[in-house]
């Protein structure tokens, strides 16, 4: 059942002129002084939700964007100040791009991320979906198949680093440790100094596609996976296939069971008016996830989208869809409570919760819709949650 609520924040910074009708994503270029801007939403959004009585902030890693979207570069550096900021709050890596990473450095500074916040640190792992950032680090995103089997290797290396005192790979793209002489031996081994205190490391990794060769990579390696907005009919499909997966591994999992959901939040008083409320934010999103194909849209749709007029905006995605599809909890406090429900008896095992917001929504709409969600849906499975985490309800604590 429902225990915990988490909050996504992928580091976008305030901008003006959202929507369809609004500033074009590439003419999109901020200077430093505001781009830098995302540490200390992190810090306030960190601060905030563990006074909410929220369980973790998720932020995830990024590079190059100008256009003030994703402005995180290292998750675990962040999260290691962030610890810092706070006294109990989980900070997950929501992802950390592993085809970016040398997965021996991976694994060393997520080690050293946990020792010093005591384990506070989540780990997780994704395969990235940009080519700008992606290649330049000189690992393929464009070939999708030799990204996934570059990632699948790193992950391999990874765990046994964290698991095994000492270890040896031979693969594809890595040969370790280097076959050299060193100090009268020849190396054959080697071992990750330092190793994480808590093992076997909890591992997570965004389940975006529903692939069974990746569903299976994680159930095999026993990595939780998180599902992101989606609609419900692709939802019930993937915790199945995750569960049959885990089943052919010799695990028995119950129904939504290792997983975790992430919706996107917008409450208002009416339902009418958090969708009215949500609408630009919602376009916002769509202007910059539909040309990295990420969201599915015809080639007519995406010439559209680079230059919108009224007469053919109504060809675009709306917020209705969204809503519609049930991967936006867009209404009231009342509609989400019933919904989320109504996901809790269908999933019994399912345990987190994790909201997020659209890029373009200011700070201040996220900190005033987590501190609704948190006095005015959260309650509703307080039965559930330890009182030492339990929301408070005074405004007069907030910022």
């Amino acid at each position: 059942m429902v225990t915990t609520f988490g909050v996504q924040y992928a580091g976008y910074i305030d901008m003006t002129h959202v929507g369809y009708g609004g500033t074009p994503v590439d003419e999109r270029w901020f200077p430093n002084e505001q781009l830098i801007e995302v540490f200390a939403n992190a810090r306030d959004l960190a601060q905030l939700a563990e006074r909410l009585g929220y369980d973790s902030l998720w932020t995830a890693e990024h590079h190059f964007q100008r256009e003030g979207y994703e402005c995180i570069p290292n998750v675990l550096l962040l999260n290691v100040y962030l610890a810092s900021q706070t006294t109990r709050l989980k900070l997950g890596c929501g992802f950390n791009i592993t085809p970016m990473w040398h997965p021996l450095r991976l694994a060393e500074d997520f080690a050293m991320a946990d020792i010093l916040t005591n384990g506070r640190v989540i780990f997780g792992v994704g395969r990235g979906y940009h080519t700008r950032e992606v290649e330049t680090f000189h690992a393929p995103m464009l070939d999708a198949e030799a990204n996934r089997a570059l990632f699948e290797e790193q992950v391999e290396i990874i765990l046994k680093a964290f698991n095994e005192e000492s270890f040896s790979h031979q693969g594809t793209y890595y040969t370790l440790p280097a076959q050299v002489p060193y100090r009268g031996y020849q190396v054959r081994e080697i071992t990750l100094v330092p190793r994480p205190l808590r093992r076997p490391v909890e591992v997570w990794q965004p389940l975006v596609s529903g692939s069974p060769r990746g569903i299976d990579f994680m159930a095999r390696n026993g990595i939780r996976g998180v599902i992101a907005p989606t609609s419900m009919q692709h939802l019930d499909d993937w915790i199945q296939r995750y569960r049959e997966a885990a089943a052919r591994y010799g695990q028995k999992l119950q129904l939504g069971e290792r997983l975790a959901l992430s919706f996107r939040l917008h409450l208002a008083d009416t339902r009418e008016q958090a969708v009215r409320e949500a609408r630009p934010y919602f376009e916002e999103q769509v202007k910059f996830f539909a040309p990295l194909n990420v969201m599915p849209l015809r080639e007519e749709q995406l010439r559209i989208l680079a230059r919108p007029t009224p007469d053919t905006v109504a060809l675009l995605p709306q917020v209705e869809d969204s809503v519609r599809q049930r991967n936006w909890l867009c209404g009231t406090p009342d509609d989400v409570i019933a919904f989320l429900q109504e996901v809790d008896a269908k999933y019994p095992a399912l345990e987190r919760i994790t909201v997020s917001f659209a890029m373009g929504t200011p700070q201040a709409v996220c900190r005033e819709q987590l501190t609704r969600f948190a006095e005015e849906v959260m309650p509703a499975f307080s039965r559930r949650t330890d009182p030492a985490t339990a929301p408070m309800r005074s405004h007069s604590n907030l910022p």
